[in-house]
């Protein structure tokens, strides 16, 4: 070989050793983090989840993952991690989850990071839940594995709290089933809004509205800065009252569960009675109104079904599934069913953007496998499934193939809102009357619309005066239009003044 030849070949393998050396460093510095937390903020050692999540999006990193935006992100559950201690994350970490590929395969050059620990387990959200700790952000533009990138939890989540004004009233009360049931102090919280004529007339008891906000949603969101003003007919006037329906596991749709406990039991006989001594509200069930949306449509229409002389109405708005045949296109009582695939292998969607599929069951459920409790999926679970041997919720399909457990569904039949009407109509029919008001969109973003309509189905078969209507060109944002929530309310004070000379005969 000329030697001129071998000396230049020499210098091309050095070369290249060098160029594809920096790269391996390069791609190592972005996949392997460094984690503690200070003393200062959480004195005692940790034992939970703590994550790293990514970001490309202009918002702070803990603020996410996005349902419809997922960005990639990691976590790993820890034990005993002391106050100071650095956590090193990494491909190689035992045990570590991430989301949507493996942590090695991840491309990170541009993006923001910011870790999260979760100090409060009690609360579903992650980087916004109260008491919860988390990091500076820190831009990952790659580099030598000398500058691994290290992040501080420096910082906690405040305390969520609301502004009381003379019309806006917070609401608590320690609950003794919920306390019982959990072995430590639960209770049920509120946002009470006063109707205008509250002050001016302090002898006079008024009607009041139950609102139940959705998936992620808790009473101090939407909170008016002055007072209603209400021409309703006959003068009647409402004492409105935002629920928190948040729970460790999501949203607990007050209902008796297994895992969450006896909220439907607690809502009904201890928070209500104690709310409307506080607050000047009508004892009476014709003077009980229930709305929701979503999650909390499910919530309304459940209470309404479950405590037939407890509430005089509900009008509940593109509600979860209702009939578990449909839920959200599977039916989950078919034999060999799968939440992951359809009869013809295809991926199941679990929503969309008009006509247009933007998200899949299985990629959705795998990001909560990181997340962990606290999500829409886990969240049906907790209310649904019974408690297995661990004390988790039992989960209704493998969260790997998909593949449905028979068992489990059996058990979700309890929760089935039309087959307890099915099955108890006789009983239910003159309690009920007038008192069923649903309402969905035709291009629910969710595919909650099946379920709706086989609800609309039976309940004409068994005669009933209930109204479920079925909104044309209507989805899960844009449903509840301003002329639909006027609607509502019309209907709600006709309810309330079909009853009134019953319900207060001395006025």
């Amino acid at each position: 070989m000329n030697p001129r030849f071998r000396y230049s070949l020499l210098l091309l393998i050095v070369a290249c050793v060098i160029i594809f050396g920096d790269a391996h460093d390069s791609k190592a510095a972005e996949h392997h983090f460094q984690v503690r937390f200070l003393k200062s903020i959480h004195p005692e050692p940790f034992t939970g989840r703590v994550y790293l999540i990514f970001t490309k999006s202009g918002r702070e990193p803990r603020l996410g993952p996005s349902w419809f935006q997922p960005e990639s992100f990691i976590a790993c559950d820890v034990t005993n991690w002391q106050p100071g201690e650095p956590l090193e994350l990494g491909p190689e970490t035992k045990g570590l989850l991430s989301y949507p590929q493996p942590l090695a395969e991840m491309d990170l050059a541009g993006y923001r990071a910011q870790a999260v620990a979760r100090f409060n387990n009690s609360n579903p959200k992650i980087g916004t839940a109260p008491g919860n700790g988390f990091s500076q952000t820190h831009q990952l533009n790659g580099g030598l594995v000398a500058n691994i990138p290290s992040f501080i939890i420096d910082q906690l989540v405040p305390e969520k709290t609301i502004s009381e004004t003379q019309w806006i009233k917070y609401f608590q009360m320690r609950s003794p089933l919920l306390s019982q049931f959990h072995g430590q102090e639960t209770g049920l919280e509120a946002s009470v809004i006063l109707p205008q004529s509250y002050y001016q007339q302090p002898q006079r008891k008024y009607p009041v509205i139950y609102s139940i906000p959705g998936f992620g949603g808790d009473h101090l969101r939407s909170l008016p800065q002055a007072p209603i003003a209400e021409r309703n007919v006959g003068g009647v006037e409402f004492i409105r009252v935002l629920l928190n329906p948040q729970c460790r596991w999501g949203h607990h749709v007050f209902a008796d569960s297994a895992t969450n406990g006896p909220v439907g039991k607690a809502f009904t006989t201890e928070f209500i009675p104690e709310l409307e001594k506080a607050f000047r509200a009508i004892p009476h069930s014709r003077a009980r109104f229930l709305t929701g949306h979503s999650s909390g449509g499910w919530s309304s229409l459940w209470l309404q079904v479950t405590y037939p002389t407890v509430f005089g109405g509900t009008w509940s708005t593109a509600p979860d599934p209702v009939d578990f045949r449909d839920f959200q296109q599977i039916n989950i009582y078919e034999p060999g069913s799968n939440v992951y695939r359809d009869a013809n292998n295809q991926p199941r969607p679990i929503a969309r953007r008009g006509n247009q599929p933007i998200l899949w069951f299985e990629p959705f459920a795998k990001m909560e496998q990181v997340l962990g409790h606290g999500g829409q999926l886990r969240s049906f679970e907790a209310v649904f499934s019974p408690r297995g041997a661990d004390g988790e919720p039992l989960k209704l399909y493998d969260w790997e193939t998909g593949t449905i457990n028979a068992e489990v569904a059996d058990a979700w039949k309890a929760y089935d809102i039309r087959l307890i009407l099915e099955a108890n109509w006789k009983q239910l029919a003159p309690e009920l009357a007038g008192k069923i008001h649903v309402f969905m969109g035709d291009q629910d973003t969710f595919y909650l619309n099946g379920a709706t309509q086989l609800l609309k189905q039976t309940l004409e078969q068994l005669d009933a005066d209930a109204v479920v209507e079925i909104h044309q060109g209507r989805d899960h944002s844009n449903l509840l239009s301003r002329e639909l929530m006027l609607r509502i309310r019309a209907e709600m004070v006709q309810a309330f003044l079909k009853y009134q000379a019953e319900i207060q005969p001395a006025e």
